[in-house]
């Protein structure tokens, strides 16, 4: 207010408490050649002496949703580049990239997707990185800073070679959310995929990125076709054979001559394979580890100049 208080000797305490603006405010930001910050100030003016001041930092968050539908499409790019000088080139090398969303927040692993064909005479290393840079915007001038904040490497490619990343994951380290929407401080973010080429210039594709504050929610959940596009279902390798699987049991044991006589015609039908066999093979392999096989005779197409042809029954 605009009264005066006559406070005696002691401590006196005031409290307060302020609205802040309506209007969207800028993220607190310190970078390379400026910054936004906010403080809260106090002053005690005092009649006939220096007025007395003292302040704090305040910080200050403007949201980012992730889940805007802007910043859940995905991002695709693709390049190519021959390797080699003048006339004497030793083929192409080409990328393609993609990411399954533009927007993600502090402490998330963004998938990667990538094809990488090395048609050139070299030996080729793939990478990927984060890249912030930071634009400043004063009299008329821009000011422009870059710098990487994370980075992943893959193994390399030989000539003649192709790799594929199904989603290399590279997790965002605790950085300054992305400021788009400040006259004088910009902060962007891009995710940087490119091939390391002995002797040339690199191959790079870069795709946007912002980095919010409110994470996507339910995001595998509405994507994972996309996802179930570069994987690969491993599932039925729980079904492996034993270290030391049972012996089958003793024909004779199980089946009399008598018995086999009575159920074996002496030509038996061709077996249907198609009819018989309704699901897949593995589902078999169990039953046969563990149960007698089943009745078998084949006949010869081209039998031997014999007087009479006899079934075989094998047992397998």
């Amino acid at each position: 207010g605009e009264e005066s208080l006559i406070l005696l000797d002691g401590r006196h305490e005031f409290p307060f408490s302020f609205q802040l603006p309506q209007e969207p405010l800028v993220t607190s930001f310190t970078g390379k050649y400026g910054s936004i910050q906010y403080y809260v100030k106090a002053i005690l003016e005092r009649p006939a002496a220096p007025d007395q001041s003292v302040q704090t930092e305040l910080q200050v968050i403007s949201h980012i949703d992730v889940s805007s539908p802007a910043l859940l499409t995905p991002v695709l790019r693709s390049q190519e580049k021959m390797v080699g000088c003048w006339f004497f080139t030793s083929g192409p090398v080409s990328l393609s990239a993609k990411i399954e969303r533009k927007g993600y927040c502090n402490g998330e692993a963004i998938p990667i997707y990538a094809e990488i064909e090395n048609c050139s005479s070299r030996l080729i290393v793939p990478k990927a990185a984060i890249f912030q840079t930071q634009t400043y915007l004063a009299s008329g001038k821009t000011k422009t800073f870059r710098q990487m904040v994370a980075n992943v490497r893959g193994n390399h490619i030989a000539s003649g070679s192709t790799d594929t990343w199904n989603g290399k994951t590279l997790k965002i380290p605790p950085v300054s959310p992305s400021i788009l929407d400040c006259c004088i401080i910009r902060v962007e973010y891009s995710l940087a995929v490119y091939i390391h080429i002995p002797g040339a210039k690199k191959l790079m594709i870069e795709m946007p990125l912002v980095i919010g504050t409110i994470p996507c929610i339910g995001f595998s959940s509405r994507n994972s076709s996309i996802t179930s596009q570069f994987s690969m279902d491993m599932s039925w390798l729980a079904l492996t054979m034993p270290e030391h699987p049972e012996a089958p049991p003793n024909y004779a044991d199980v089946v009399s001559e008598e018995e086999f006589s009575r159920h074996v015609p002496a030509y038996p039908p061709p077996i249907d394979c198609e009819e018989q066999l309704c699901c897949p093979v593995f589902a078999y392999i169990q039953e046969f580890r563990f149960q007698p096989p089943p009745l078998y005779s084949e006949i010869d197409p081209h039998p031997a100049d014999v007087e009479e042809i006899q079934p075989v029954s094998f047992m397998l």
